[in-house]
């Protein structure tokens, strides 16, 4: 096999300035060709001591010509349709990519992820909105901000309308805890989505997976509809029915990453029947191809019968394969590129360079609109959080009921003040799914340019924190304060309630850094498990500080709870006298192992035995330290968002 050129890998330039000013639109047919496409990948094999990268091969040499119509990629699984459909729409990793892509003969613009429309296998729609909020969330981050709102607004009623999502137009898409619309109107919708920019060019990526024969047959026949407005629809699909193979204009068909057909759908069992294999009457076409590829057909064992040509070493595929290579549709497949492609014979790879259409702020705004929709739509998290919190808020309460300046009044609100802390960091562990849940929508949106990655970021950590870490730390210091009865002096109440906010902050933020990036939870909640239990030893409760090995006393300094407690004992304990009523008590230290033989008598004199800094500096350092590990954790978050793999 030749050296292939090396593939011009369209990167996110994403400045769609709105239907006016695409540089193509429906009313210009575009055509979509490739050649000498190849693409491989490298995976790890054998075990963790000797472990070896293979190079797997998944498309070689691959020619073809998509137009305005109909085009399907058919293939068993594995044999490489949805690669060449990513590599087609430049949304394939550019790693072990070759060959050329050209739009109506030129190469693919930077920007064109964007203004080309992509529906992906899975569904990507917020399913606490609305059909109608979704396809607004599109308009408003995909067309500029000089299409005024009512053409926006005709737009998304003109899209609805010809979806036929009228009826559904305002019901929610639906979730696991809601009910929504059917699984072909939510396939609609996503189709909508992506019609927001009246792309020229759509991809689809299995349209009819998941979906009843009638359903997948009324999907199948809007797009054949959507074709006579001159659009070039590209998807790939695995088993079709007969009434949907008749719709196709144009059927690519693929085997172990090797081209078998590529021309007009309708001429392919006549094609197949030239080189010795006739479809029975009644026969699915599509059937029919994929029996031959894969062996088991009646047919391609009397073939095999009368093959007389003694290559017994050639796999089935790659027969097929030298067959296609001899034919007159790979010649005129070849001759017609040469034409498209004199544009583009020399080329310059692209730079990523992403622009937007809006601003950040109003990015910023709707997607932060968005995520408090999401959250008011789907309460069972929300509601039983803040439920949690006010229940553990009375139980607390109730547990160290009215403390007393005595020993055990000492011992109840360290005690108190462990659970609250501990309580703080736990309860943190929620927003793991804050960046794992929604990973698939952000990475669409974002190489689709709905928003930037700090848009988003931002928006996500006020959806959050404000609901989710503030209001319980205020729900929660509200109870426990008042029915512990410790200091009763409004500076402190507020202190503790920001110091309980800043410990959640920074678990919060932990846990985010943890999590961005991972895609099974429970690997991340067992890494915050680990964590914060190593955090807690080194709280000040359990051990004394001052007496733990130098060597192992730097950890305290890594502990969110212990910089919580802290700040609250200095807060509590200063000004305090326990000595009014129990004068010749001697106390037991915190290492709970012997009998002080100092008489403890005031806050102070407490928080020193335990190494802590009375001072007011003493009290503050903590909320600064706290500040600087959330500070480090979120940079670590978006970094890590940033850089996490966004090709398919």
């Amino acid at each position: 096999m030749s050296q292939s050129p090396e593939v011009i890998v369209p990167m996110a330039d994403c400045n769609t300035n709105g239907i006016q000013n695409q540089s193509w639109s429906s009313t210009k047919p575009s055509t979509v060709a490739f050649r000498n496409i190849c693409y491989s990948v490298r995976t790890k094999s054998g075990f963790i001591g000797c472990r070896k990268i293979v190079e797997k091969e998944i498309l070689r040499d691959i020619n073809g010509i998509m137009t305005p119509g109909l085009n399907a990629i058919l293939g068993p699984t594995g044999s490489g349709k949805s690669s060449l459909l990513d590599i087609l729409a430049a949304r394939k990793d550019p790693c072990g990519l070759t060959g050329d892509v050209f739009i109506n003969g030129a190469p693919q613009p930077a920007n064109f992820k964007c203004i080309s429309g992509y529906v992906v296998q899975d569904d990507v729609v917020m399913g606490t909105l609305t059909v109608r909020e979704n396809l607004q969330f599109s308009a408003a981050l995909r067309l500029s901000k000089t299409v005024k709102a009512h053409e926006k607004e005709e737009r998304i009623n003109q899209i609805i309308k010809e979806l036929g999502l009228t009826k559904v137009a305002d019901s929610k898409v639906g979730t696991q805890f809601i009910r929504g619309i059917s699984g072909g109107e939510r396939k609609r919708t996503n189709i909508g989505m992506e019609l927001i920019t009246d792309p020229a060019i759509l991809f689809l990526d299995e349209p009819t997976t998941g979906l009843d024969a009638s359903t997948a047959n009324a999907v199948l026949l809007l797009l054949k509809r959507m074709c006579k407005q001159g659009k070039t629809i590209i998807f790939s699909i695995h088993q079709p029915r007969y009434s949907i193979f008749r719709l196709f204009d144009k059927l690519t068909l693929l085997a172990a990453g090797r081209l078998l057909y590529h021309g007009p759908a309708q001429n392919a069992l006549e094609y197949f029947k030239t080189i010795g294999y006739e479809c029975e009457p009644y026969n699915n076409p599509a059937d029919f191809f994929l029996d031959i590829i894969n062996g088991d057909s009646t047919v391609v064992a009397s073939h095999n019968e009368t093959d007389k040509d003694g290559t017994q070493d050639q796999t089935l595929a790659e027969k097929l394969v030298e067959k296609y290579c001899g034919s007159s549709y790979n010649q005129e497949t070849k001759t017609e590129l040469e034409k498209l492609s004199s544009k583009g014979k020399t080329k310059e790879k692209t730079f990523q360079k992403i622009t937007y259409s809006t601003s950040f702020f109003h990015q910023m705004k709707w997607v932060s609109k968005r995520m408090f929709k999401n959250l008011i739509g789907n309460p069972q998290a929300s509601i039983a959080q803040l439920l949690v919190t006010i229940f553990l808020g009375l139980v607390v309460g109730a547990i160290f009921f009215g403390v007393t300046n005595d020993s055990k009044g000492l011992q109840n609100r360290i005690g108190a003040m462990f659970f609250m802390t501990t309580n703080q960091c736990f309860s943190s562990i929620s927003a793991i799914e804050l960046f794992v849940v929604e990973k698939k929508i952000f990475i669409h949106e974002y190489i689709s340019g709905y928003y930037r990655i700090s848009a988003y970021f931002f928006s996500k950590l006020m959806a959050d924190l404000i609901p989710m870490r503030t209001l319980p730390s205020i729900i929660f210091t509200c109870i426990v304060y008042f029915m512990l009865g410790l200091k009763p002096t409004v500076e402190a109440f507020f202190i503790m309630m920001f110091t309980l906010m800043m410990v959640s902050y920074t678990a919060t933020s932990m846990a985010l850094a943890i999590a961005t990036g991972h895609n099974v939870l429970a690997v991340a909640n067992l890494l915050m498990t680990i964590s914060f239990v190593f955090m807690i030893i080194f709280s000040g409760l359990l051990v004394n500080l001052t007496s733990i090995l130098s060597w192992l006393s730097w950890l305290q300094y890594f502990s969110i709870p212990r910089y919580g407690m802290t700040a609250l004992q200095i807060n509590e304990f200063v000004g305090l006298d326990f000595c009014n009523l129990h004068t010749n008590e001697n106390w037991i230290t915190s290492n709970c192992t012997e009998v002080s033989t100092i008489q403890l008598c005031t806050g102070e004199q407490y928080l020193e035995s335990q190494g802590i800094d009375a001072t007011n500096w003493g009290l503050w350092q903590n909320h600064m330290a706290l500040t600087c590990m959330t500070i480090i954790f979120l940079t670590i978050s978006y970094l890590k968002l940033h850089f996490m793999k966004k090709f398919s």
